[in-house]
């Protein structure tokens, strides 16, 4: 079974199969937050298929910001070897605690955690938002940001 695949998972997953809130934008109840570092996974649907599970959400904080479709056994996988800078190996994680919003509600809470989720707000408001962020020494600093409607 996948490590990520929880009861709290599965109770925020039901009554929301893959294309139940197709169409929904903004108003699409987020179901489940997984974070690695400063990504997050927006999850808004999801059921299982064979001995996976198939979601589909917004991914924020890669090259690209993207809706699209993940596997839970793919994400689970996913982990980041930083034993040489004294982390040790960081993996995928569920938010805990989390309890399903509106995507809208979830979002502004992000974008006031951190400089690096700015960008959710320009994928959410409608809104172009810039902001080029320098990473170091454990901290975000953005040296440069723009909005343009």
């Amino acid at each position: 079974m996948c490590r990520l695949m929880t009861t709290q998972l599965e109770e925020a997953l039901k009554g929301f199969p893959l294309y139940s809130q197709d169409g929904k934008g903004k108003d699409a109840i987020c179901r489940a937050i997984f974070a690695l570092g400063g990504v997050r996974w927006f999850i808004l649907e999801g059921e299982k298929e064979g001995n996976d599970t198939i979601l589909f959400g917004i991914v924020i904080g890669l090259m690209e910001d993207e809706y699209g479709y993940i596997s839970l056994n793919e994400l689970s996988d996913i982990e980041l070897d930083l034993t040489k800078q004294g982390f040790g190996k960081l993996q995928v994680r569920q938010q805990e605690n989390f309890h399903p919003v509106p995507l809208k509600s979830c979002v502004t809470a992000v974008c006031r955690s951190s400089l690096q989720e700015w960008v959710i707000e320009r994928m959410i408001c409608n809104k172009k938002v810039t902001c080029h962020i320098h990473h170091g020494l454990g901290r975000s600093v953005c040296s440069f940001m723009s909005y343009e409607k």
